[in-house]
């Protein structure tokens, strides 16, 4: 299992909503490139980033910064927020990131996931995000008439190999994982689930690898201390 720190990019700044509430917003860093850096020497294997202005507004807006972290880390980074045409995936990979998240995009246009999947193949995943069951969508604003498991079985058929499943009811509250959703995900799809919302120990890290998630994407627990990063990709691996 491969432990994916979160960095959340907003104005151009490092930081953690709660439960995808923009009102509800905590600044950890000035220097989004700065913490990208520290995750990689603490061991990580994978960056996970997300460009929250994008996801609200539906077009990426911290591309530059974004772009930065790419280049200057020897680890891979996927992008998710705001990414909603073919033209936007293509210039997203062209800056050095290695794998690209369709959300809200995928739901309201199934054949831009086909057709992506086709064109980019393995740098693609598909972003499920979950309210009560059913899939949100636009920055976790709105919900879909998808339930989440319908809709990954949908992406699957469509040819996607990944997907990133969150719970946005766990996310960003020190919580713990919703671990009877993830396993019901992963007990319903044949393809690689990364687990997203609420990691707040280690072991919520041991139980998510035990119910077989391919990943697992730790955010606030790591800016307060609460997960030590070399411990958590220790005991994933």
């Amino acid at each position: 299992m491969i432990i994916y720190p979160a960095i959340d990019v907003k104005d151009g700044k490092c930081v953690r909503l709660a439960q995808g509430r923009f009102t509800d917003v905590t600044v950890y860093s000035d220097d989004p490139v700065e913490m990208a850096k520290k995750f990689e020497q603490m061991g990580a294997q994978y960056l996970h980033v997300v460009d929250l202005d994008g996801a609200r507004l539906g077009k990426p807006r911290n591309t530059a910064v974004i772009s930065e972290i790419a280049v200057k880390l020897g680890i891979p980074v996927q992008l998710g927020g705001g990414i909603r045409t073919i033209e936007m995936i293509e210039i997203i990979l062209c800056k050095g990131i290695q794998r690209v998240i369709l959300g809200t995009s995928a739901v309201n246009d199934p054949n831009l996931v086909k057709k992506a999947v086709q064109t980019f193949e393995n740098s693609l995943a598909v972003g499920i995000d979950a309210k009560d069951g059913m899939v949100a969508i636009e920055g976790w604003a709105k919900t879909s008439e998808f339930t989440a498991i319908g809709f990954a079985k949908k992406m699957q058929e469509l040819g996607a190999k990944t997907i990133i499943y969150t719970d946005i009811s766990r996310d960003g509250m020190l919580t713990g994982p919703n671990l009877k959703a993830m396993e019901e995900m992963v007990r319903a799809v044949g393809i690689e689930v990364i687990a997203s919302g609420g990691v707040k120990s280690i072991e919520d890290i041991k139980n998510l690898k035990n119910i077989g998630v391919a990943g697992a994407i730790v955010g606030k627990a790591l800016y307060t201390g609460d997960i030590d990063l070399a411990e958590a990709v220790r005991i994933a691996g």
